[in-house]
C-alpha cells in the first residue's frame, strides 16, 4: 500500500512517527526497482552520442505507437481514419502524419484514451492546475509514473550538486497540518525536507520563516519562482543576510523570468537553477552545470517546436509552441500533445557535452500572452520583465488582467513607498513597447489570491489565445 494513502487519516504525530520509522529503510530498498532502473539508465544515457539517443527515441516511439494502436481506442480510430498503421511511421518526420492531441480532445475522449490492457487498479486520475485556461484530467500509472518522474528530476538536480539525502526547504504549493498552531512548516524525515506553507507568507510571518530556514541550514531550496521572489524581496528590503549553507535554489512549475533570476541570484548569492515540465509528463527540460539553456530530455519523450504556420521552427530566435510525445505513460499516451507552452529553441551545442536539443528561453504559456488592439500577441517578458522598473521595488505583489482585446488592468499591492510617479514610470515604459495599441489601467488592491496549487499567476488572461494560423 502507498504510505501516503495509508497515513492520510492518521493523527499528525502518528504520521510523523511512521515517517521517521520509514526513513530508516535504506534508499536502495525504499526507492524501489523502478526508480533505480530509471536513475541508473539516465546516468549513462545522458552522455550518449546524438545518433544513439535518436535511435533510442525511435525505438521508444515505435513501441508507444504499436501499443497505442493495439490498446487505445482513440488512437486506433485516428490511425484507421488516415489509412495508417504504426509501421508507416518510419522516422520522426512521419509522426506529423498524425494529428495533434489537444486539451479539448482529451476532455471529449477521456475514456477512449485509456489503454484497455491495464487493470483499473493501475489507473491514477490526476488533473492539471488549469493555468492555461483549460483544466485537463487524465490518467497515469499508479506507483510507476511518479517514481520514474522522481528519477528524472533527481538526475536533473544532480547537475548542480544535489545528492539524495541533502537537506531541502520546500516552498511550493504544500499545505501543512501545523499551521493552526502558528507553525508554518513541518519536517519530512523521509526526504530530509522542511516543507513550508506558501499560503501563509506575509510581512508578519516572514521573520518566522527566515529564522526557521536559518536554523535548518538547508543545502537547497525547492520553490515556485513567485514564492521565493517574495522571500528575496523581504530579505533585501530589511537588509537580512541570506543563508550561507545554500548551494542552489531549484525553481520549477512557473516561468522563471529574467528579472526574478537576477533578483534571486543577487539576494541568495548562489546558483538559481530552473527546469521545465508539466503535470502531463510528456516533456522535460532542465538547465545544466555550465549554462542556462534548457536541455530537452530525449529519454523522456520526443519534442517538436512548431511555428505559427504549423511547420517546425528552423530560425535562431524564432518562437514556437512545444508539441510533445511522452515515453513514460502507456496507460494514457500523449502523442503529439500541444502543450500551449511557447519556447525559443537554439541550434547551439552546450559545453556540458550532452547531445540534447536546447531551448534558449521558455516564453511561458499561450495564456501568458497579451492581445493588443491590432491583435498582436505580446509576451510578459517583452512588455514588462525585459525592462528595469524602479517602481517594482515598491510593490509587494502585482498581477495583470485582460478581459478585452487591447485593454489591460494592472492589479497592485503597494508598499508605503509607492507614489504616483511610480505608476507613471510603469505606464511610460509599457507604452514604449505597445504605443497606443494597449489601454492600461491600474487597480490597487489589498489581496491577490494564489491558484489552488499555491502558484501566483502574473497574468489572468480571459481571452482565447491561438498561436497557430492553421487550426
Amino acid at each position: 500500500m502507498n504510505l501516503k494513502n495509508f497515513t492520510r487519516p492518521l493523527p499528525y504525530m502518528v504520521k510523523q512517527g511512521l515517517k521517521y520509522m520509514y526513513s530508516t529503510i535504506p534508499m536502495r530498498i525504499r526507492y524501489g526497482k523502478v526508480f533505480w532502473n530509471t536513475y541508473n539508465f539516465l546516468q549513462k544515457s545522458q552522455w550518449w552520442s546524438k545518433e544513439k539517443l535518436e535511435g533510442y527515441q525511435m525505438q521508444q516511439l515505435n513501441k508507444l505507437l504499436h501499443h497505442a494502436y493495439k490498446n487505445v481506442p482513440y488512437y486506433k480510430r485516428i490511425f484507421d481514419e488516415r489509412g495508417l498503421k504504426p509501421k508507416n511511421i518510419r522516422d520522426f518526420n512521419d509522426l506529423r502524419k498524425l494529428p495533434y492531441l489537444t486539451k479539448g480532445i482529451i476532455q471529449k475522449n477521456l475514456k477512449d484514451l485509456i489503454a484497455k490492457n491495464y487493470p483499473k487498479s493501475k489507473l491514477q486520475y490526476v488533473t492539471t492546475g488549469g493555468s492555461t485556461g483549460i483544466p485537463v484530467g487524465f490518467y497515469r500509472e499508479r506507483d510507476v509514473s511518479a517514481t520514474k518522474e522522481r528519477a528524472f528530476i533527481i538526475t536533473l538536480w544532480n547537475r548542480v550538486g544535489f545528492k539524495m539525502g541533502d537537506k531541502c526547504v520546500v516552498l511550493r504549493g504544500n499545505v501543512v497540518q501545523s499551521v493552526n498552531k502558528d507553525k508554518y512548516w513541518e519536517y519530512n524525515p523521509i526526504n530530509k525536507n522542511l516543507i513550508m506553507s506558501s499560503y501563509h507568507i506575509t510581512d508578519e510571518t516572514l521573520p518566522k520563516y527566515i529564522a526557521k530556514i536559518r536554523e535548518f541550514k538547508p543545502d537547497f531550496i525547492q520553490a515556485y519562482p513567485s514564492v521565493i521572489t517574495i522571500l528575496a524581496k523581504f530579505l533585501r528590503k530589511n537588509n537580512i543576510e541570506p543563508f550561507p549553507s545554500l548551494k542552489a535554489i531549484l525553481c520549477a512549475s512557473e516561468n522563471l523570468y529574467p528579472w526574478q533570476s537576477e533578483l534571486l541570484r543577487d539576494t541568495f548569492k548562489c546558483r538559481i537553477w530552473d527546469f521545465y515540465g508539466h503535470s502531463e509528463q510528456a516533456v522535460l527540460a532542465g538547465q545544466c552545470e555550465m549554462s542556462n539553456y534548457y536541455h530537452i530530455q530525449p529519454e523522456y519523450g520526443f519534442v517538436e517546436i512548431i511555428g505559427k504556420d504549423g511547420n517546425p521552427v528552423t530560425q535562431e530566435n524564432e518562437i514556437g509552441e512545444i508539441v510533445a510525445t511522452g515515453f513514460n505513460n502507456f496507460i494514457f499516451p500523449f502523442i503529439r500533445y500541444r502543450t500551449m507552452d511557447l519556447a525559443i529553441p537554439s541550434k547551439n551545442k552546450c559545453g556540458c557535452g550532452r547531445n540534447y536539443l536546447l531551448i534558449k528561453k521558455i516564453e511561458g504559456r499561450l495564456q501568458e500572452l497579451i492581445v493588443t488592439k491590432n491583435k498582436k500577441l505580446i509576451t510578459l517578458t517583452a512588455l514588462i520583465f525585459a525592462q528595469h522598473f524602479k517602481a517594482f521595488s515598491k510593490i509587494k505583489k502585482m498581477q495583470f488582467l485582460q478581459e478585452k482585446v487591447g485593454k489591460l488592468i494592472i492589479k497592485i499591492i503597494k508598499t508605503d513607498q509607492y507614489l504616483k510617479n511610480d505608476e507613471d514610470e510603469i505606464l511610460k515604459k509599457m507604452k514604449k513597447i505597445v504605443g497606443k495599441n494597449l489601454n492600461i489601467s491600474f487597480k490597487y488592491v489589498n489581496y491577490i489570491p494564489h491558484t489552488k496549487n499555491g502558484k501566483h499567476l502574473f497574468l489572468i488572461q480571459k481571452l482565447p489565445i491561438k498561436f497557430k494560423n492553421n487550426e
